[in-house]
C-alpha cells in the first residue's frame, strides 16, 4: 500500500530555506532545482515502505519519528494510517532533538 506524503508548514519552510542555501552556494537555478527534486524523491521512496526509514530513539524509547538522510539533511516523518507526515527537514548537524521538541536544551547540554 502506498502512503500519501504530507508536508507540515514547518517542513515547507525548511524546503524554502534549503532552496536558498543551495542557490546561495551554487548560484545556479538548475542545480538548486535538481537538489530539491532529488531530496523530495528521496522522501518519496518511503511511500511504499515507510518503516524502512531509520527510527528515532531518545533515552531508549521510540519517539514516533523516522528519518531519512539526503546529503547534509535529515527528513523527519511520522506514520499516521496511510499517511506519511513530514514534520521537518533539518541540517544533519543541527540540534534536531531539541528542534523536534523531543529533548530540551538542558537534556542535550554536555555541561550538565
Amino acid at each position: 500500500m502506498k502512503h500519501q506524503i504530507k508536508y507540515s508548514p514547518s517542513a515547507i519552510r525548511d524546503l524554502d530555506r534549503i532552496w536558498f542555501e543551495v542557490f546561495g552556494a551554487s548560484k545556479e537555478p538548475k542545480i538548486t532545482e535538481k537538489y530539491i527534486g532529488d531530496l523530495l524523491d528521496k522522501i518519496k521512496t518511503k511511500s511504499e515502505f515507510p518503516k524502512t526509514g531509520i527510527p528515532l530513539y531518545y533515552e531508549n524509547l521510540f519517539t514516533g519519528y523516522y528519518f531519512t538522510r539526503f546529503k547534509s539533511y535529515l527528513a523527519f516523518y511520522r506514520i499516521d494510517g496511510n499517511q506519511i507526515l513530514v514534520d521537518r527537514i533539518l541540517y544533519a548537524k543541527s540540534d534536531y532533538m531539541n528542534i523536534l521538541g523531543i529533548a530540551s536544551s538542558e537534556d542535550t547540554d554536555p555541561e550538565q
